[in-house]
């Protein structure tokens, strides 16, 4: 059995310095850890309970299948300090069918990353008679 201690996603941009300014100034993601040295060094950040590593370079962008989901505790204030930064917001926050409230923005290279409030009253926070 594998028994996963942590977790991490790797992230090979095609330009390191300019995600690298994406998600720690614009998104402000708190730094977990630092690697290497030059253009192609290493970021983890902390992503609630895992990690996102900003690291190396890729001649190509990340496949459109790879989306970030990020859970935030109030996504209209996260769509104003992001819009505030300058982020592009692909979507404003819109509560979905399934309950949750959801923003969709995405990095320097395409990756689409969603912001997600799930409200008090969803399933997901409280079930009656559980």
């Amino acid at each position: 059995m594998v028994h996963v201690l942590s977790s991490r996603t790797l992230l090979h941009p095609t330009d390191p310095e300019r995600s690298r300014a994406f998600y720690g100034e614009r998104l402000g993601l708190a730094v977990y850890r630092e690697f290497g040295e030059g253009p192609e060094r290493g970021t983890v950040y902390f992503l609630g309970g895992g990690f996102l590593e900003v690291s190396g370079r890729s001649e190509t962008p990340p496949s459109p299948a790879l989306q970030l989901w990020l859970q935030v505790g109030d996504v209209t204030g996260a769509h104003e300090e992001l819009r505030a930064q300058g982020v592009t917001i692909e979507r404003p926050p819109v509560r979905e069918p399934w309950g949750l409230v959801e923003m969709w923005i995405s990095d320097p290279d395409g990756t689409r990353i969603v912001l997600v409030e799930v409200p008090a009253d969803h399933p997901l926070r409280y079930r009656p008679g559980i």
